[in-house]
């Protein structure tokens, strides 16, 4: 059982690490640039080829990894009772609100407490991991339906994909500025991002988070299944999810990044093989983990993931003084702000090892874990 724990808080580790690939050029260049590089005109090829490699091989596919270890973790959960999990997850929506709020306005936390507090209650009422399986797919299956529909019925300029020079000007002003003039952004930004989550991703947020649950239920994720099947899993959901995500970006690249379909259509192949190829990068994890378990590496995603929530913020911290407190935000390309992820990493890694030989929590862990013990504390009758 500790060896299956270990596993599963390295790919957790690796999850959090990966996000971060990403995640920099959301902190380092406009919010539009995750999606779109030619946001401000044809970009170089330096920067074509380093986004559609990020594309490729890491974006979504990550936070896909993410989302399916938060339900089941979730799915772990389930014993320790309704008040636990409710305050559990209604701790980490007000960090996520603080986090969004005060430092940066991509955060995932706040979506991981809403959605975990409208979907546990699914876990728990659902008998077998297959039926939860299926759950989650129609959930995620949902969530794909309105992105197309969107895309039919949004006749919209699309301003945003493209923003004015003077648009560009104003978030960098923000961003640097900070005070009151960013908690305001990021408020409107908040306001977005709950709508969309109401109206589609949430949908296959939830998705996701039901089909972790699943897995862990029917032991996939606690590496019960032998070795030849998480090797094969591996190789032939990695292949799929490449496949499908590879024609996606190339057909963007050869649109030159059209607005609507960008927006919309071509979305979906990234939706679609995010989930797969994630599923892919976990089964390889479980399959190579007897050879992986005995080296150093292994005990770094461990502590990593062992401290993931501190590791997630601990991210925003390094992010925050190398692009906004010491102004570099928009001035690195793409490979280069690539070119930093190793040394945060390390950063990241040598912090949780160093903590961890002093205590068996990451700071922000135990913290989460008081005030949850705070809130389900039972009254005291007068």
């Amino acid at each position: 059982m500790r060896q299956r724990i270990a596993s599963l808080d390295g790919i957790r580790g690796i999850a959090v690490l990966g996000i971060l690939l990403l995640n920099i050029g959301g902190f380092g260049l406009p919010k539009i640039a995750y999606l779109n590089p030619a946001y401000a005109g044809i970009p170089s090829l330096n920067d074509t080829l380093t986004w559609s490699f990020l594309a490729i091989f890491a974006q979504g596919k990550f936070l896909a990894m993410f989302a399916l270890l938060f339900g089941a973790g979730l799915e772990l959960l389930l014993p320790k009772g309704k008040e636990w999990i409710r305050s559990r997850l209604s701790w980490l929506l007000v960090l996520g609100v603080i986090h969004f709020i005060f430092f940066w306005d991509g955060d995932i936390l706040l979506y991981y407490g809403l959605i975990g507090l409208v979907c546990w209650r699914l876990l728990r009422d659902t008998a077998s991991a297959r039926d939860l399986m299926k759950t989650g797919l129609i959930m995620y299956s949902i969530g794909l339906g309105v992105l197309l529909l969107l895309g039919f019925i949004d006749s919209g300029s699309n301003t945003y994909w493209q923003p004015s020079a003077e648009d560009l000007l104003y978030e960098s002003q923000w961003k640097l500025t900070g005070g009151m003039l960013a908690i305001h952004e990021r408020l409107s930004n908040l306001a977005l991002a709950l709508l969309g989550i109401i109206i589609q991703y949430g949908w296959q947020l939830a998705g996701m988070m039901v089909f972790g649950a699943g897995l862990m239920r029917s032991g996939w994720l606690k590496g019960q299944y032998s070795v030849s099947h998480y090797r094969k899993c591996a190789w032939v959901f990695i292949a799929i999810g490449l496949f499908i995500q590879t024609f996606g970006v190339l057909t963007q690249v050869w649109l030159k990044w059209d607005a609507h379909w960008c927006i919309y259509y071509l979305q979906l192949p990234r939706e679609l093989s995010a989930p797969v190829t994630a599923l892919g990068y976990m089964a390889l994890w479980f399959g190579y983990w007897p050879t992986l378990s005995q080296y150093k590496f292994a005990d770094w995603m461990r502590a990593v993931g062992s401290m993931s929530l501190t590791s997630y913020l601990l991210q925003t911290l390094i992010c925050c003084l190398i692009f906004y407190w010491l102004e570099g935000y928009q001035t690195f390309s793409r490979l280069q702000m690539l070119a930093m992820v190793p040394g945060i990493w390390l950063c990241i890694i040598c912090f949780a090892l160093n903590w961890q030989r002093y205590f068996k929590q990451g700071p922000i862990e135990w913290v989460w874990r008081k005030l949850t013990a705070f809130s389900v504390r039972p009254k005291r009758v007068e």
